[in-house]
């Protein structure tokens, strides 16, 4: 298939429209779209109703003003969904590895469970060994905490309703503590673990959001207990805080 040059300009005052109505941050009239375009009325009104039809564009029927449609959110939906999120952290999460000389990592919530989805090793003797792919309860790990933190708090409630894991002597397995701790991790903007998983890790982690403002991922450092000892967390967690910021920022958020 080929386009005159008719076809081309028809397509790029089309998309134009589009971004046009997008930047009105609510709607706009077929006379101020065109005015703020340079196009005649006439076009600009022709090539709305074009975009009317394919479902891009919507018309109030009492104002008669356009606003962008449902299939111009899908579109965008689907576009935020495949941004692949590992690429777009890894060379954050490589530079906080060398920074912390620990082990680093990418986690998304999957279900009930931590999911790593990215990792970077620090240039520490004792390695940690490679957990994507893998998961971890949710509750007893940082990244975890963290996206405990941004969730609901009737949906923590089901969870902890329907048991939690017992890790070891120290993972929070009840209701009001875990909330408690939940409350810490907004309020101070980064998550915990001190051997709640296994007695001999701890970790820190930090939100990343997406561009809507959600919680999308948590990164997190993590090592022995005998690295990462509890007068290293201020230091660890402004770096981890400043690389999930960093993360947010190419995931097209604001950080923090």
């Amino acid at each position: 298939m080929t386009f005159d040059g008719n076809a081309v300009r028809s397509v790029d005052r089309a998309a134009a429209l589009l971004l046009a109505l997008g930047e009105s941050h609510g709607e706009a009239g077929v006379t101020e779209l065109a005015r703020r375009l340079g196009l005649h009325k006439s076009t600009a009104s022709r090539l709305l109703a074009t975009l009317e039809k394919r479902g891009l564009v919507e018309q109030d029927e009492e104002s008669g003003k356009y606003r962008l449609g449902l299939v111009v959110i899908r579109l965008a939906e689907q576009a935020e969904r495949t941004l692949d999120l590992r690429s777009l952290a890894m060379p954050e999460l490589d530079r906080l590895a060398r920074l912390t000389r620990e082990t680093t990592g990418l986690g998304v919530l999957d279900g009930e469970r931590l999911l790593t989805v990215a990792q970077a090793d620090g240039p520490n003797l004792v390695a940690m060994g490679d957990w994507t792919g893998r998961f971890a309860p949710v509750h007893s790990v940082a990244a975890g905490k963290v996206l405990l933190a941004a969730m609901p708090e009737r949906e923590i409630m089901k969870m902890v309703r329907r048991g939690l894991d017992h890790c070891t002597d120290r993972t929070i397995t009840q209701l009001e503590p875990l909330l408690e701790e939940l409350a810490r991790v907004r309020r101070r903007g980064y998550a915990t673990s001190f051997g709640e998983y296994d007695a001999s890790l701890n970790g820190i982690a930090a939100p990343v959001y997406d561009a809507r403002g959600n919680v999308a991922a948590a990164l997190d450092v993590w090592g022995p207990s005998f690295r990462i000892t509890p007068a290293r967390v201020p230091e660890i967690a402004r770096l981890a805080r400043q690389a999930a910021a960093a993360v947010t920022v190419r995931l097209g958020g604001t950080a923090a």
